[in-house]
């Protein structure tokens, strides 16, 4: 069951055409698979929808038979058309309610929060987990300003929802971020850049706890 994997996760990695060109998608998203990211998700802000869907279409069965749930990032009416698991969605978005009726039944939504008030807030909502962040500086969303790592713990004790930290997160300084007390984490940039995708994923996967 796609939720329960969604529980259980911990590395979750976003596949970003802001970083990847088209072509190389599913060259991309074979090798975070391969190196064990437990949820990917396909962000592609600047693209339409029709070459969304044509690339969904591509990789949702690539992690079907990986056994990793394929969320889309926004558009939760393609996610019937391609075969995803579900949608994620921004602060500033559609609410869960109305992306969960666009995407049809059984569908996985998360939402984005920045900050703990959102966080307990966006919980009212009922997604099925949380994005929070962004913790550093990155450049894959430039205009938010980072929140370190002091909420963590607190949002962990007040939010009762699988929370994904997410934000300029990478390979050397996922540690010290689990030590703030985080269990799940979103990586972009690190593993996109990386000149051995698999083997970046495999080394973030790595410093989880067994």
């Amino acid at each position: 069951m796609d939720l329960g994997r969604i529980q259980r996760a911990r590395l979750y990695g976003i596949l970003d055409l802001g970083y990847v060109a088209v072509p190389d998608a599913g060259r991309v998203a074979l090798a975070m698979l391969e190196g064990g990211v437990e949820v990917l998700q396909l962000r592609a802000k600047e693209h339409p929808a029709s070459d969304i869907l044509a690339l969904a279409r591509t990789i949702a069965p690539l992690c079907r038979e990986s056994g990793v749930p394929f969320i889309l990032n926004d558009h939760p009416a393609l996610v019937p058309e391609c075969g995803a698991a579900g949608v994620h969605v921004g602060q500033d978005d559609l609410s869960v309610a109305d992306a969960r009726k666009m995407a049809g039944p059984g569908v996985i939504v998360g939402k984005s929060t920045h900050s703990v008030a959102q966080a307990v807030a966006a919980s009212a909502e009922s997604p099925d987990y949380l994005g929070f962040g962004p913790l550093f500086a990155t450049p894959t969303k430039p205009d938010y300003a980072p929140i370190g790592t002091e909420d963590i713990a607190e949002v962990h004790r007040l939010v009762a929802l699988p929370i994904f930290c997410i934000g300029g997160i990478k390979q050397d300084n996922l540690a010290g971020v689990l030590a703030c007390g985080a269990s799940r984490a979103v990586i972009v940039s690190g593993i996109l850049l990386a000149d051995d995708i698999a083997g970046y994923c495999r080394g973030c996967r790595a410093i989880f706890p067994a």
